[in-house]
């Protein structure tokens, strides 16, 4: 007799797959024209477990795709030697997506239980659903290619896989800790409140997603300018939230590798150094950065203490903050000092300045040297 649960699977499979399952690998392989070893490494590279030579798990679908795959490389447009990374890039992105899709369907028959009192009823309500899933990824995919395309052609110069980009991480504070004292339900909510926030905030100012990474966000920009509305406005709205923790940020501009949809390079290992060591509430920025909004008036950058990261010695970052009033006294004369010390000005520019009661913070470059300790001697 045949499991239940296993006939709903084989009814699902018919609507997904397009029929039903009735060729091996190698008949696959066979029927489109493709060498064996070839598709073996393609159905590895999407992402699937390896299946034995005899095994029937194939449709016209996987023949027809695989048919495809191949004139893609046979015309040109698809380079042989990237063919596997494109594939594994491909089954990636979508496996990711198929998960999220099946999940929103089991929430929306548990919500609705008369959606899914039957096999039957289940079987149509994805195939009702699934064109209406596939003109939305299909409309998407396409505003993506337009913008993307857009941007390649209006710098036909810039080679679009090395280029420079500023690099932002922002990560939120206390994760683990907060992961230990709420539900999971509570913990899917703050989540998707941080992804909804990021993901509208990098849009509004002309930034780019790269992967959202459990607590953090990665994300690319073009301009200097871009990047740091983008931080300094995700830092001002997670402090306006009490339902969600504080975050800290940190960002490096320079060359990247482009990659598959993911960025790679020491300019990326940079920024996230930097937020490994920003505290909450915090951005800070590299010497690049820094030089790149020296000249914004809309910004402050103030000079850190050198600091040791992995990878990095002696690093010397900027924090970066909205510009407030025009600093006077002593705080503008060590605003300046903070300036010479990263090279972002001329020494001998500097005014001097009446001095002013105040402390500035304790990681904060001053124009006051510290006073050197003299040792006892033992007798």
């Amino acid at each position: 007799m045949t499991d239940p649960s296993e006939e709903l699977q084989q009814r699902l499979e018919r609507v997904l797959l397009g029929g039903r399952r009735k060729y091996t690998r190698l008949e696959v392989a066979e029927k489109a024209g493709v060498p064996d070893d070839r598709s073996r490494r393609l159905w590895r590279a999407l992402g699937f477990a390896t299946v034995r030579d005899d095994e029937v798990v194939f449709t016209d679908a996987d023949v027809e795709a695989m048919r495809t795959a191949d004139q893609l490389v046979q015309s040109g447009l698809i380079d042989p030697s990237i063919e596997v990374s494109v594939t594994r890039a491909l089954g990636q992105h979508l496996s990711r997506l198929a998960e999220w899709q099946v999940d929103m369907l089991w929430e929306l028959i548990r919500e609705q239980p008369e959606l899914g009192r039957s096999e039957r009823q289940v079987t149509r309500l994805v195939d009702r659903l699934l064109p209406e899933l596939e003109r939305v990824q299909n409309f998407v995919w396409r505003r993506h290619l337009a913008a993307y395309a857009g941007r390649a052609f209006a710098a036909p110069d810039e080679h679009l896989e090395t280029r420079t980009e500023v690099v932002g991480f922002v990560d939120m504070v206390g994760y683990t800790r907060l992961t230990r004292q709420i539900g999971e339900d509570e913990l899917s909510r703050v989540l998707d409140a941080f992804e909804t926030l990021a993901t509208e905030v990098i849009a509004e100012h002309h930034g780019r997603v790269v992967k959202m990474i459990g607590d953090e966000v990665l994300f690319v920009a073009d301009a200097p300018v871009d990047a740091a509305e983008i931080a300094l406005t995700l830092t001002e709205r997670t402090s306006a939230d009490e339902t969600l923790p504080a975050v800290r940020a940190g960002m490096a501009s320079g060359r990247i590798l482009s990659r598959f949809g993911d960025v790679y390079g020491s300019v990326v290992n940079l920024a996230a150094r930097l937020t490994s060591v920003a505290r909450p509430g915090t951005i800070l920025v590299d010497r690049e950065l820094a030089a790149e909004l020296a000249e914004e008036k809309a910004y402050e950058l103030r000079a850190r203490r050198p600091v040791t990261v992995r990878g990095y010695n002696r690093l010397r970052p900027a924090a970066l903050r909205r510009a407030s009033e025009a600093p006077t006294g002593m705080f503008a004369s060590s605003q300046q000092l903070a300036a010479e010390m990263l090279g972002l000005a001329d020494p001998s520019a500097r005014e001097a300045a009446p001095e002013q009661p105040g402390t500035p913070p304790e990681d904060e470059v001053t124009a006051t040297p510290r006073p050197r300790r003299r040792r006892r001697r033992i007798l």
